[in-house]
Order: structure tokens, then sequence, then C-alpha cells
């Protein structure tokens, strides 16, 4: 099992944020952080890195769900949703798996929660066009 859903579009790095952001509002996500890595490897080691930025999204209604059932699930959220430059004109987008991260945790019900965001994240990968 892959431990996240991808999908490629066709944009530069700066058009395809708002893009993904929008994706993921149209299926109740929030973006609650963001951190753009090509600016803290320079900023914190002098490293050179593509643009690179990840999204910390959150489905209120699902986290607190989630958060019902087992309280230590907090250490898994938000949901993390990279955006990186392949390379020019060319932006991958990749979405952690739910399903597949929270495997460790031995609860059935938060299980079929995590199927639920799996395919709430799907349906954003796949209106962006993957």
């Amino acid at each position: 099992m892959s431990y996240y859903i991808s999908t490629h579009l066709h944009k530069g790095f700066d058009d395809a944020i708002p893009m993904v952001e929008q994706a993921l509002s149209e299926q109740g996500f929030g973006i609650v952080t963001r951190i753009d890595m090509q600016e803290t490897l320079k900023k914190k080691i002098g490293a050179d890195f593509r643009p690179y930025t990840i999204l910390g999204a959150c489905n209120p209604k699902a986290a607190h769900e989630a958060l019902q059932l087992e309280d230590k699930v907090g250490t898994m959220l938000p949901c993390n949703v990279i955006v990186q430059q392949v390379h020019n004109g060319l932006v991958e987008v990749a979405a952690i798996d739910p399903v597949a991260s929270m495997q460790a945790v031995e609860n059935p019900d938060l299980h079929e929660a995590a199927r639920d965001i799996r395919e709430k994240l799907a349906a954003a990968m796949s209106a962006l066009g993957g």
C-alpha cells in the first residue's frame, strides 16, 4: 500500500498552490499550516532546494470525530499535502493516505473515518486532474 495519493499539474508552482487550496476547500478542508521548505532549508542550513511547500490540511468535522475516537490521533493531524516543482511547468501534488497512516492505530472506527478522509483527498486530487 502506498502512503500517499498524488497527481501532477502542468502549471507553474505559484499557480498550483491556490488551485490545490481550492480543490481541498471544495472537499471541506482548510489550510491550518504552510511550510515553505525551500525558504526554511535555505534559512536554517543554507541549502538550496526546489520549490516545495507542505500544506497542513484539516477537515474540522472529521478531525473532531477522530479526536473523540482516539485522543492521541492529534499526533497524526493535520493531513499533510505537498506541492513540489518537478521541473519548470510541472508540479506534483501529493497527500498522505490516511488509511495507510492509521494502520498503526488499533481502532476500527478510526479506520472507517480514515477511509472517508482518503475519499475526500482523492476527490481533491481528481479535481486537479489526477
